[in-house]
């Protein structure tokens, strides 16, 4: 009776916070409209549409012939497995087609993608059954730091008479995308390297403890983990690996192992109803994206550097409006480049598992916000690095990487290191609250609450890392914690905290409720 009571109050407060949100962010828009930049005609209400954002404006721009490309792929690869294709053949097709597609997005720019990727190959050949398969890190990371510090290498760089070729660079920045392909790269020698290591991976074990395999079916982690047969490791279907035309640009990033694993076969996870129904609901996501982005301009204010004038209250508004729709973005790209992966018969991980709004603590968060990144994260660095038994350590040098890894800004490494600062008391509370069994009613009350005040702080933390990251840099922490730590920005603070105590209860209740219909099951 009391967690009912609770829970309707909890519900009342959360839509009451809603309301006063949208409430306050249609009159920030409509009084500061003039004053910010990225601002275009609409098709809503004949409103001004937000598209200060770069990559939403490209992708946007851009969504039909992106559909185009990629039904004209699914056409030429289903009728490819008809005619009984395997993996090498099914690697040429799709790399004949991926190939066309990188000359449309980069033009010349596709020899640097070639050449880098073809000495990558035979550099993982040469060493990567050897103790010496870390030159696999140094190669990488050099041409990940290097692509960017030369602005993906001008042709005039080699001479005059290569210098035409810079007229003939696509549509599309390579250094950009290249970031995914390197991920793939350091994945394809890795998993060459544990090839003979089929023993890392207790395959009966995990079928009896996995619902998808425990039905026949296989799921990516079985993909993943199981060895392949020599011949799976060419040249043919590594490039095709590198450049698969749907997980291309921005992925999600699926391991070797489990592309190549489903070249033969497509995946069985999911029958061709659940990916039209996977499919179907990102229509609705886009059209909130594009009511968002008519009604609230909440990126042009970031960008414009405008909501510097505002309040606190103001400046929270368009803080927590920028991260969802950070979020909501990337829900939308990674899941209509996911989508189009399945429907050709190439499984990869969902990168937007659970909203943002949905996530009380650092590990949850970043299990759930660009989930394949973090699952490559923990296969291929995480776990070689010593695992949990070197967390601690472990943090600073994978969130380092991710940083260097986007782009190469001191914004970025402060947003890195920010979040391995707020890793540590979230480890060390954690672990103790771990070796204490809570048993009487009240020490679990107590638990609860104390972990809700716990959540809280942690998302004004992942609040404070991700805004210093990704729009104010580190020069602006400063000017954040002068703005909520003056008189006028207490109340704001506290009312902050107040609400994302409330957001985490809530959270608890969504969790309860599902460990409930899993048990009843």
């Amino acid at each position: 009776m009391a967690s009912s009571t609770e829970l309707t109050l909890l519900i009342i407060y959360a839509v009451a916070f809603y309301l006063f949100i949208i409430h306050r962010s249609l009159q920030i828009s409509r009084d500061h409209y003039t004053k910010v930049y990225g601002l275009r005609p609409g098709w809503i209400f004949h409103r001004l549409n937000d598209v200060s954002d770069a990559q939403w404006r490209n992708f946007r721009g851009n969504l039909t012939i992106l559909t185009l490309v990629f039904g004209i792929f699914t056409i030429v690869a289903t009728a490819c497995r008809k005619y009984g294709l395997k993996a090498k053949g099914m690697a040429a097709i799709w790399l004949l087609v991926s190939l066309t597609y990188l000359l449309y997005l980069h033009g010349a720019c596709v020899i640097y993608i070639l050449s880098i990727a073809s000495a990558n190959f035979l550099l993982v050949k040469i060493c990567g059954r050897t103790k010496f398969v870390f030159l696999l890190w140094i190669f990488n990371l050099t041409f990940l730091i290097y692509n960017r510090v030369y602005e993906g290498y001008p042709f005039s760089l080699f001479g005059r008479s290569w210098a035409y070729l810079d007229n003939y660079r696509g549509t599309f920045r390579w250094h950009s995308c290249f970031n995914f392909v390197i991920l793939r790269m350091i994945s394809f020698g890795y998993d060459y390297h544990w090839a003979d290591y089929s023993n890392r991976f207790d395959k009966e074990k995990h079928i009896k403890r996995c619902n998808n395999c425990s039905l026949g079916r296989t799921c990516y982690q079985l993909l993943q983990e199981r060895s392949l047969e020599s011949d799976k490791f060419s040249f043919t279907i590594y490039l095709c690996y590198l450049i698969y035309a749907p997980l291309y640009i921005a992925g999600p990033i699926v391991s070797f192992n489990a592309f190549a694993s489903q070249l033969d076969s497509p995946h069985t996870t999911h029958s061709l109803k659940d990916v039209v129904w996977y499919g179907l609901p990102w229509n609705f996501s886009f059209m909130l994206m594009e009511s968002m982005t008519h009604f609230f301009y909440y990126n042009a204010f970031a960008i414009s550097g405008t909501w510097k004038y505002l309040s606190p209250l103001d400046i929270f508004i368009v803080g927590y409006g920028v991260l969802n729709f950070m979020w909501l973005k990337f829900f939308l790209l990674w899941r209509y480049f996911r989508f189009w992966s399945l429907i050709n018969g190439i499984e990869a991980p969902e990168n937007m598992p659970r909203c943002i709004n949905n996530c009380y603590n650092l590990e949850s968060f970043w299990r759930n916000w660009h989930a394949s990144f973090n699952k490559w994260l923990v296969r291929y660095m995480y776990i070689p690095l010593g695992g949990t038994q070197m967390k601690l350590l472990n943090v600073w040098v994978i969130f380092t990487f991710v940083a260097v890894w986007h782009d190469l800004e001191w914004k970025l490494l402060s947003w890195a290191w920010l979040t391995c600062i707020f890793f540590i008391p979230e480890m060390i509370i954690k672990s103790t609250t771990n070796a204490l069994k809570v048993e009487s009613s009240f020490g679990k009350f107590l638990y609860r609450e104390l972990s809700a005040v716990a959540g809280a702080i942690t998302i004004t933390c992942l609040m404070v890392a991700n805004l210093v990251g990704f729009v104010i840099g580190s020069s602006g922490i400063n000017w954040l914690l002068s703005k909520f730590l003056q008189k006028e920005g207490l109340p704001t603070l506290g009312g902050m905290f107040i609400t994302f105590y409330v957001g985490t209860k809530l959270m608890f209740h969504i969790s309860d409720a599902k460990q409930k219909r899993i048990h009843n099951r």
